[in-house]
């Protein structure tokens, strides 16, 4: 079982920024995804970023140039940094852990952050 806390989200002015963190506390397999998603009021949750095991990562193209992903495997941590935000960024953003244990994969969420984005 893993269990995963976020925390950073906040308000911010257009072209601000903001880190998002989460610690995922559990047993983590060696061969993992870590990553953010977003849903905003109405829309379906959507991919924002991930990053493999072998740092390996995708972005969502509404957001390449502008967020970083990056993890610290010591501490099961992955972060999201968010620079020149937009207000269509705003959204509650869910931290994302899929670990691949006995041949099956096992996905894991967060409570979900709240980011808001003031124009």
């Amino acid at each position: 079982q893993v269990q995963l806390v976020e925390s950073g989200g906040g308000l911010v002015q257009a072209g601000g920024s903001l880190r998002l963190s989460c610690a995922a506390a559990g047993t983590i397999s060696s061969i993992n995804i870590m990553g953010w998603y977003r849903q905003a009021p109405g829309k379906e949750r959507e991919l924002v970023a991930r990053i493999g095991n072998d740092a390996s990562t995708n972005y969502a193209d509404s957001v390449k140039g502008r967020f970083t992903i990056s993890r610290d495997n010591g501490k099961n941590t992955v972060y999201l940094q968010m620079n020149s935000l937009k207000p269509e960024d705003t959204a509650v953003y869910y931290c994302n852990v899929v670990n691949l244990v006995s041949g099956s994969w096992r996905n894991y969420w967060g409570q979900g952050t709240q980011v808001t984005v003031s124009s």
